[in-house]
């Protein structure tokens, strides 16, 4: 049976402990995830809010590039935050829906909103966006980490291969259980790809936005995705 989008949290518990494992295998997980917050061109943000951080690999990325920001993790799944609590990292950690952060009483504003692998699994992503860009301060930067297929019939080949030769069986063997890689395949088949996801930014309200290609097997099926909120915004009259 299909996975749900509101089961995914469930999902992420069950595969929690053995989620790095699996992560780690993959060439040029943890360098993409330095690489999309480096790509995020900023010297010091003060305030950064780490949206659907999981096992806190992304925030660790975040950590490294911005070493004296205060930091914010969230996310929905308490077995991977378990795990993200015992990395020694300088971070608070909140367990909430990302699409509303608020509500799980992070207050912003933030110089940095990021997700990474998240905007995917929201059920309503332009929600999702638009209470990200309410927590940015004005000139404030989101990035986003994602898979987002180029449109290519050779890159979604690729797709299907690795998924189907490698990370379903991989977590079948790691953590005894297939049914969050088999949604993250169809998610990703399923999802925007890059263009649709730049329009989705431009339309919800957001400036600058550029999209950067990782390398390796990923080249065309990950990418960093940097926008701006604009520092003055026209409001109605």
């Amino acid at each position: 049976m299909e996975l749900d989008k509101a089961a995914v949290p469930r999902a992420f518990d069950r595969v929690a402990k053995t989620y790095d494992l699996l992560t780690g295998a993959n060439p040029g997980y943890r360098r993409h995830l330095r690489q999309s917050a480096a790509r995020l061109g900023l010297a010091a943000p003060r305030r950064v809010l780490d949206l659907c951080c999981g096992t806190g690999l992304s925030t660790a990325a975040l950590r490294e590039v911005f070493p004296r920001a205060e930091l914010v993790g969230l996310d929905a799944s308490e077995g991977m935050l378990e795990k993200a609590r015992r990395k020694p990292l300088d971070a608070r950690w909140v367990l909430g829906d990302a699409s509303d952060p608020a509500a799980a009483g992070v207050e912003g504003p933030f110089d940095v909103v990021f997700a990474a692998y998240g905007i995917r699994n929201m059920s309503d992503p332009d929600r999702f966006l638009a209470n990200a860009r309410a927590l940015l301060a004005p000139g404030g930067t989101l990035g986003l980490h994602e898979y987002a297929l180029d449109g290519r019939r050779r890159t979604e080949l690729i797709w299907n291969a690795v998924t189907l030769g490698v990370i379903v069986p991989g977590g079948a063997l790691t953590g005894g259980t297939t049914s969050i890689y088999r949604y993250l395949r169809r998610s990703v088949l399923d999802g925007d790809r890059k263009a649709a996801l730049v329009a989705r930014l431009e339309r919800a309200g957001f400036a600058d936005v550029r999209a950067f290609d990782a390398d390796g097997w990923q080249r065309g099926i990950v990418h960093t995705f940097v926008a701006r909120r604009p520092a003055r915004e026209e409001t109605a009259e």
